[in-house]
């Protein structure tokens, strides 16, 4: 059955459907010798698809897994001498991509899928899937109520990302927030902060589209239940 070209390298797992457009538009990908266009069909059964030379299959079986990141890790798929992979730990042949990727310096909750259409759902900005996140700063005495209050009406973060809230804030003690977001500019919380003259000492993800972190220890990653994939394909 022909299916749009992006769809079907989302489903091989080589990338998402979002990054599948842009490497049709680049001139990168193949259907039988010719190069593709954006709009075109083809039939992964009969077709012969290409992306940059590498022949895109549909993946022999769907891996869902959720890993919690260690500090100093980094959740590309590019490789960079004499840095620590996320990829690093875990042991599949299937080629995997993160959703929801954290920086070198946070850690926690990490979805890794080759279900490029899931991966799609769960990162494009306009599904405002939410994730939560557990985060220290650095201070004395702080006034958590005003923290609060800017967070949730809306800080200018500059940079061409304009003003960012969160979507619910919670304090617990010892300069601990729990903090969820509808949205993910590029280092989001640890810039709000920043607005507001504070360090970020610890930021750790708990949470991703209802998928919980849960006990799982740092390092260490698990398949995920069916019912957890039931939950987070309903998200």
């Amino acid at each position: 059955m022909k299916m749009i070209i992006q769809k079907i390298i989302a489903q091989s797992g080589y990338c998402s459907r979002r990054n599948g457009e842009q490497l049709i538009r680049d001139g990168l990908v193949k259907v039988n010798g010719e190069v593709a266009q954006i709009g075109e069909t083809a039939d992964p059964e009969k077709d012969k698809i290409s992306v940059q030379g590498h022949s895109i299959k549909k993946p022999a079986s769907l891996v869902y897994l959720k890993l919690n990141k260690p500090l100093g890790y980094t959740c590309s798929n590019r490789r960079f001498e004499g840095e620590k992979n996320i990829f690093d730990l875990v042991k599949t042949n299937e080629r995997l991509f993160a959703v929801g990727r954290l920086d070198k310096n946070s850690r926690g909750l990490v979805l890794l899928t080759n279900d490029g259409e899931l991966t799609q759902k769960l990162s494009h900005p306009r599904f405002e899937h939410e994730k939560v996140y557990a985060v220290k700063i650095a201070g004395n005495s702080i006034n958590d109520e005003f923290i609060t209050k800017k967070l949730l009406t809306g800080i200018d973060i500059g940079d061409d990302d304009g003003i960012v809230r969160a979507r619910k804030v919670k304090y617990l003690q010892n300069n601990i927030f729990i903090i969820t977001l509808g949205e993910g500019k590029k280092r989001q919380i640890r810039r709000m902060f920043g607005c507001l003259d504070f360090d970020v000492l610890d930021l750790k993800r708990i949470e991703i589209s209802g998928l919980k972190l849960g006990g799982l220890k740092e390092g260490q990653w698990i398949d995920l239940t069916e019912a957890e994939i039931a939950k987070i394909k309903a998200s």
